[in-house]
Protein backbone atom coordinates (compact mmCIF):
# COMPACT_ATOMS: atom_id res chain seq x y z
CA UNK A 1 0.00 0.00 0.00
CA UNK A 2 1.21 3.78 -0.90
CA UNK A 3 2.01 5.86 1.80
CA UNK A 4 -0.30 8.85 1.81
CA UNK A 5 1.08 10.26 4.87
CA UNK A 6 4.26 11.61 3.27
CA UNK A 7 6.33 14.89 4.95
CA UNK A 8 9.09 17.25 3.56
CA UNK A 9 12.46 15.53 3.67
CA UNK A 10 14.58 16.15 7.25
CA UNK A 11 18.12 15.82 8.14
CA UNK A 12 18.54 11.33 9.39
CA UNK A 13 20.69 11.52 12.69
CA UNK A 14 22.81 8.76 13.87
CA UNK A 15 19.78 6.79 14.94
CA UNK A 16 17.72 6.71 12.02
CA UNK A 17 21.05 5.34 10.22
CA UNK A 18 20.81 3.04 12.67
CA UNK A 19 17.48 1.70 12.28
CA UNK A 20 18.05 1.75 8.61
CA UNK A 21 21.27 -0.60 8.78
CA UNK A 22 18.74 -3.10 11.12
CA UNK A 23 16.21 -2.80 8.89
CA UNK A 24 18.65 -3.58 6.10
CA UNK A 25 20.06 -6.63 8.09
CA UNK A 26 16.52 -8.16 9.13
CA UNK A 27 13.15 -5.93 7.96
CA UNK A 28 11.52 -8.37 10.70
CA UNK A 29 13.03 -7.03 13.48
CA UNK A 30 10.22 -6.31 16.03
CA UNK A 31 9.95 -2.94 17.57
CA UNK A 32 10.80 -4.27 20.79
CA UNK A 33 14.25 -5.05 19.80
CA UNK A 34 14.84 -2.34 17.44
CA UNK A 35 13.85 0.05 20.22
CA UNK A 36 16.86 -1.99 22.56
CA UNK A 37 19.28 -1.48 19.74
CA UNK A 38 18.86 2.37 20.03
CA UNK A 39 18.61 2.11 23.64
CA UNK A 40 14.79 3.53 23.56
CA UNK A 41 11.27 2.14 24.15
CA UNK A 42 9.81 -0.38 21.69
CA UNK A 43 7.19 2.92 21.20
CA UNK A 44 9.86 5.56 20.76
CA UNK A 45 11.41 2.91 17.84
CA UNK A 46 8.08 2.92 16.54
CA UNK A 47 7.43 6.40 16.24
CA UNK A 48 10.81 7.06 14.17
CA UNK A 49 10.06 3.97 12.41
CA UNK A 50 6.96 5.73 10.92
CA UNK A 51 8.64 9.14 10.37
CA UNK A 52 10.93 7.80 8.48
CA UNK A 53 8.29 6.39 6.60
CA UNK A 54 6.59 9.64 6.23
CA UNK A 55 9.42 10.80 5.21
CA UNK A 56 9.88 8.34 2.24
CA UNK A 57 13.04 6.84 3.14
CA UNK A 58 11.39 3.56 3.64
CA UNK A 59 9.68 2.86 0.46
CA UNK A 60 7.75 -0.34 1.99
CA UNK A 61 9.16 -3.77 3.89
CA UNK A 62 9.26 -7.19 1.38
CA UNK A 63 10.44 -10.38 1.52
CA UNK A 64 13.48 -11.68 -0.39
CA UNK A 65 12.88 -14.50 -2.40
CA UNK A 66 15.39 -16.77 -4.12
CA UNK A 67 14.33 -17.56 -7.68
CA UNK A 68 16.58 -20.83 -7.98
CA UNK A 69 14.44 -22.41 -5.35
CA UNK A 70 11.39 -21.03 -6.88
CA UNK A 71 12.67 -23.37 -9.91
CA UNK A 72 13.77 -20.16 -11.63
CA UNK A 73 17.59 -21.42 -12.53
CA UNK A 74 18.44 -18.81 -15.18
CA UNK A 75 19.14 -15.27 -14.31
CA UNK A 76 20.48 -12.59 -17.32
CA UNK A 77 19.95 -8.97 -18.22
CA UNK A 78 19.08 -7.85 -20.92
CA UNK A 79 19.97 -4.66 -22.56
CA UNK A 80 17.17 -3.10 -25.20
CA UNK A 81 17.16 -0.74 -27.37
CA UNK A 82 13.47 -0.31 -29.11
CA UNK A 83 13.24 0.51 -33.22
CA UNK A 84 12.16 4.09 -33.73
CA UNK A 85 9.28 5.25 -31.88
CA UNK A 86 8.53 1.82 -30.09
CA UNK A 87 9.81 2.99 -26.76
CA UNK A 88 6.33 3.25 -25.43
CA UNK A 89 5.02 -0.73 -26.73
CA UNK A 90 8.68 -1.97 -25.71
CA UNK A 91 8.18 -0.31 -22.16
CA UNK A 92 4.39 -1.96 -21.47
CA UNK A 93 6.17 -5.08 -22.63
CA UNK A 94 8.64 -4.88 -20.16
CA UNK A 95 5.65 -4.04 -17.48
CA UNK A 96 3.61 -6.90 -18.76
CA UNK A 97 6.01 -9.78 -18.68
CA UNK A 98 6.24 -11.63 -15.34
CA UNK A 99 9.65 -12.98 -15.70
CA UNK A 100 11.18 -9.82 -15.48
CA UNK A 101 11.76 -8.79 -12.06
CA UNK A 102 13.78 -5.12 -12.68
CA UNK A 103 13.48 -3.14 -14.85
CA UNK A 104 15.48 0.27 -15.67
CA UNK A 105 15.54 3.27 -17.95
CA UNK A 106 19.48 4.02 -18.88
CA UNK A 107 21.24 6.69 -20.63
CA UNK A 108 23.78 4.98 -23.16
CA UNK A 109 23.36 3.15 -26.64
CA UNK A 110 20.58 1.45 -24.93
CA UNK A 111 17.05 2.31 -23.20
CA UNK A 112 17.03 -0.21 -20.81
CA UNK A 113 18.23 -2.72 -19.00
CA UNK A 114 15.72 -5.72 -17.40
CA UNK A 115 16.65 -8.55 -15.03
CA UNK A 116 14.88 -11.95 -15.56
CA UNK A 117 14.54 -14.88 -14.28
CA UNK A 118 13.55 -18.10 -15.52
CA UNK A 119 13.47 -21.86 -15.30
CA UNK A 120 15.55 -22.63 -18.63
CA UNK A 121 17.48 -21.01 -21.68
CA UNK A 122 14.32 -22.01 -23.73
CA UNK A 123 11.93 -19.50 -21.44
CA UNK A 124 14.56 -17.06 -21.83
CA UNK A 125 14.60 -17.17 -25.45
CA UNK A 126 10.48 -17.10 -25.33
CA UNK A 127 10.95 -13.72 -23.24
CA UNK A 128 13.27 -11.93 -26.15
CA UNK A 129 11.75 -13.47 -28.61
CA UNK A 130 8.61 -10.98 -27.40
CA UNK A 131 11.14 -8.19 -27.56
CA UNK A 132 12.80 -8.57 -30.94
CA UNK A 133 9.73 -7.34 -33.26
CA UNK A 134 9.88 -4.14 -31.65
CA UNK A 135 13.65 -3.87 -30.30
CA UNK A 136 17.55 -4.87 -30.17
CA UNK A 137 18.58 -7.20 -27.57
CA UNK A 138 21.92 -8.17 -25.75
CA UNK A 139 21.65 -10.85 -23.31
CA UNK A 140 24.30 -11.36 -20.65
CA UNK A 141 23.53 -14.52 -18.46
CA UNK A 142 24.34 -14.46 -14.29
CA UNK A 143 26.99 -16.72 -13.48
CA UNK A 144 26.71 -15.70 -9.69
CA UNK A 145 26.35 -12.41 -7.33
CA UNK A 146 29.16 -11.45 -5.32
CA UNK A 147 27.31 -8.79 -4.17
CA UNK A 148 23.55 -9.26 -3.44
CA UNK A 149 20.75 -6.34 -3.66
CA UNK A 150 21.53 -4.23 -0.27
CA UNK A 151 20.97 -1.23 0.49
CA UNK A 152 23.07 1.97 -0.69
CA UNK A 153 25.40 2.96 1.60
CA UNK A 154 24.13 6.31 3.21
CA UNK A 155 26.17 9.08 5.92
Amino acid sequence: MKNSRRIASAALDAADRRILGALADNARISQADLGRLLGMSAQSAADRLRRLEDLGVIAGFTATLDPAALGLAVGAYIRIRPAMGELPRVAGLLADMPEIVECDRITGDDCFIAKVFVAGIEDLERVIDRLIPYAQTNTSIIQSSPVRRRAPGFS
